[in-house]
């Protein structure tokens, strides 16, 4: 019986469809983002930003879900693109199945702490929180996995993106807070999901 033969090009091939095929929901949502902002700078002049997180009104819980669609600027959602992508599909490259999971824990848990702490009369928008949470996952998801891939993928983020743990400190005109609850909404969606240890 022959077996197939397999060469480096079908092997690239094989992985490069399968890394278009994770980034492409990825892609979606951030084309859904800037179409977004156009759409509230051009038709709306920015008050779409009103739908974001507004603490500790009954009202403002609507922003949880809405403040990840929602940005500033141009310039908001230009910092934020890269990373979001980046990090967001090191998490769906390790755990894809989970991915929507982990993605609504972060938002839910992000959200709710920053509007619980956040000052009175201000407005949260942007997906920063979860570029946090994701950060978080893949950091404490080596810690319950155990595995060689994860403690190098662990090692990787924090060389890349270890400056953003500055972002939770207290700092004016930023939402630290969504940063910090991001952080915590990762922590907690690697608690549940992430894979068994391994020795």
């Amino acid at each position: 019986m022959n077996t197939p033969e397999y060469t480096l090009q079908d092997t690239l091939r094989f992985y490069g469809e399968d890394a278009k095929r994770r980034l492409k929901p990825l892609l979606t949502f951030i084309i859904a983002l800037w179409l977004i902002e156009i759409i509230d700078q051009l038709f709306f002049g920015g008050a779409l930003d009103g739908y974001g997180i507004i603490p500790r009104q009954l009202i403002g819980l609507r922003g949880i879900f809405f403040a990840p669609l929602l940005h500033g600027d141009f310039a908001h959602l230009l910092a934020n693109t890269a990373p979001f992508l980046i990090l967001g599909f090191l998490v769906m490259a390790r755990h894809e199945e989970q991915f929507p999971a982990i993605t609504v824990l972060i938002i839910i848990i992000s959200g709710l702490g920053t509007w619980l702490i956040a000052p009175s009369n201000t407005v949260h928008v942007g997906a920063s929180s979860l570029i946090f949470g994701y950060f978080a996952y893949l950091i404490v998801n080596a810690w319950y996995e155990r595995s060689l891939a994860a403690i190098a993928l662990a090692i990787l983020v924090l060389a890349l993106y270890g400056g953003l743990l500055a972002g939770v400190l207290p700092a004016n005109g930023v939402s630290w807070q969504g940063h910090l609850f991001g952080i915590v909404g990762g922590v907690a969606a690697a608690y549940y999901y992430s894979g068994p240890r391994q020795i």
